[in-house]
């Protein structure tokens, strides 16, 4: 991804056609290592092609990836959610008894 971003760079700067020494020097001034091999691979695969045409054929090539965030999952997770919902039965506590006294205990104590 670094020797694209650099080759990006260099394009930006002017260079249509940016070669291996102009990315390593700007990799080198930003302190990255340099991995001959992948450079050439990357030079080679772009070799005499547009850079604006490889961009909108990448855009293409993404299109097809699904993305967005998940909204899909959270939206089938919510839908379980609301199935699993449980009504609660009524309850043997005193208080729901009086429940106009909401202060009574919620034990009985035998006297």
């Amino acid at each position: 991804m670094k020797y694209i971003a650099a080759y990006l760079l260099a394009y930006l700067g002017g260079n249509s056609y940016p070669s291996a020494e102009d990315l390593t020097s700007t990799l080198e001034s930003v302190g990255c290592e340099i991995d001959a091999e992948s450079l050439e691979l990357l030079l080679s695969q772009v070799k005499g092609k547009d850079i604006t045409e490889l961009l909108a054929a990448g855009r293409e090539t993404f299109a097809s990836v699904p993305s967005g965030g998940g909204g899909a999952a959270v939206a089938a997770a919510e839908s379980k959610k609301e199935e699993k919902v449980v009504e609660k039965e009524e309850s043997d506590d005193v208080r729901t008894l009086f429940s106009p006294l909401p202060f009574l205990p919620t034990r009985v104590y035998d006297v």
